[in-house]
């Protein structure tokens, strides 16, 4: 069986804000016809789907006109949009379809008060298995406690101070204000930082993502046809897919060094490209101290040194690395990660504006912590 270059070809969002009242298959729909039209494609051209959750990839299909399907996958639990993505890069590289569109829709978690029409507290639960012994103490899994472990181990471990995931939030939302796709726009300062309460100790508001319904959509194809389209073409360089461990975060061995670090190792060794050639970083931030992991992981900078490399300015735009040059999730939405994805495919076409880095030609983007994750390195082509 050949193997193919892979290329991007089209991107594309839905309509993205809170509680929409749009159904899953409606955003979806949204995306993949913006996608299409950002690549110059009907629907007829794609003949592969991969999607993260809900079990939607064959219905998506043949509901928005993709027939026949040469390849599906429906990714049920992984780090978020770059499973779905390597699933629909491998497929392409493979031959199995030479066009294939990968999906990540995601809606804003509604509130206990929204499920029950009231706002009375949640009512005593029974838990099984490992939370029987977290539970009663309050310590449950949950993300933000999940990020609160970590940023605590990163700090008590490495010095960092919550000044320096300040200054971050300040960079990232600068950032946001020259993205007309942000949601959060209106510049903050440290002050506002620290006014902002604690979600989980140390993790405050503005190191999390901001819950949104989102859909978006990347179709990905061979390098042969990526050029007959009418984008400059972006090639995928490199990527990696993998986990270190199962999936609990609290019996991780290390939480301030996790999975990002055999994911860069095995993402590294498949190109002959170094850190010091990437141009343009966008680094998923479902908590800001995700970002500050993967700064270190795929080396960037040493291992605790993120906070003081994000603190001298190099993640600025200017900067020796921009990060996250969209805002980020905390400020664009929790798109999980597509946004990675859509923003270093925009930088390498040069097309974000105000906000472009000048002769981008090198991306890279990723998703997930602890015990998976995954990345991909983009080029000009």
């Amino acid at each position: 069986m050949r193997t193919h270059r892979v290329a991007i070809v089209g991107v594309g969002y839905s309509k993205v804000g809170r509680r929409l009242g749009l159904s899953e298959q409606e955003l979806a729909r949204q995306a993949f016809m913006a996608a299409l039209d950002d690549g110059g494609l009907r629907a007829a051209d794609v003949d592969g789907v991969t999607a993260m959750g809900g079990g939607l990839t064959l219905d998506l299909a043949y509901n928005f006109g993709m027939s026949p399907i040469n390849w599906f996958s429906d990714c049920m639990a992984g780090p978020a949009f770059v499973q779905p993505a390597c699933q629909a890069i491998a497929a392409v590289a493979s031959g199995y379809a030479h066009t294939v569109a990968a999906f990540r829709v995601i809606t804003q978690m509604p509130s206990f008060g929204d499920r029950s029409g009231g706002s009375e507290p949640a009512p005593p639960r029974k838990v099984r298995g490992d939370q029987q012994f977290e539970a009663p103490f309050g310590v449950d899994a949950s993300a933000a406690n999940i990020g609160g472990w970590e940023m605590q181990r990163y700090m008590a471990r490495f010095g960092a101070t919550e000044e320096q995931f300040a200054i971050n939030a300040v960079t990232q939302r600068y950032h946001a204000s020259l993205n007309d796709d942000a949601i959060h726009r209106d510049p903050i300062t440290v002050d506002d930082y620290f006014a902002s309460r604690y979600i989980s100790k140390p993790v405050r508001l503005f190191d999390c993502d901001y819950p949104v319904d989102s859909g978006s959509v990347v179709i990905f194809t061979t390098e042969e046809r990526a050029r007959d389209l009418q984008k400059p073409v972006v090639l995928v360089e490199s990527t990696a897919l993998g986990a270190i461990a199962p999936l609990d975060f609290a019996l991780l061995p290390e939480q301030a060094a996790n999975a990002p670090w055999h994911i860069a190792e095995q993402l590294w060794s498949r190109t002959d490209l170094q850190p010091s050639d990437v141009d343009v970083a966008e680094l998923y931030d479902g908590f800001t101290i995700i970002t500050f992991e993967w700064l270190e992981a795929l080396g960037f900078c040493g291992l605790g040194e993120a906070a003081g490399f994000v603190e001298a300015g190099h993640t600025r735009l200017g900067g020796s690395l921009p990060l996250n040059t969209d805002g980020g999730a905390c400020n664009v939405g929790r798109r999980h990660g597509a946004n990675f994805c859509i923003e270093a495919t925009r930088q390498i076409r040069g097309e974000c504006g105000e906000r472009q880095v000048p002769d981008a030609e090198v991306a890279v983007w990723s998703n997930g912590v602890g015990p998976f994750g995954g990345a991909v390195l983009l080029t000009a082509g």
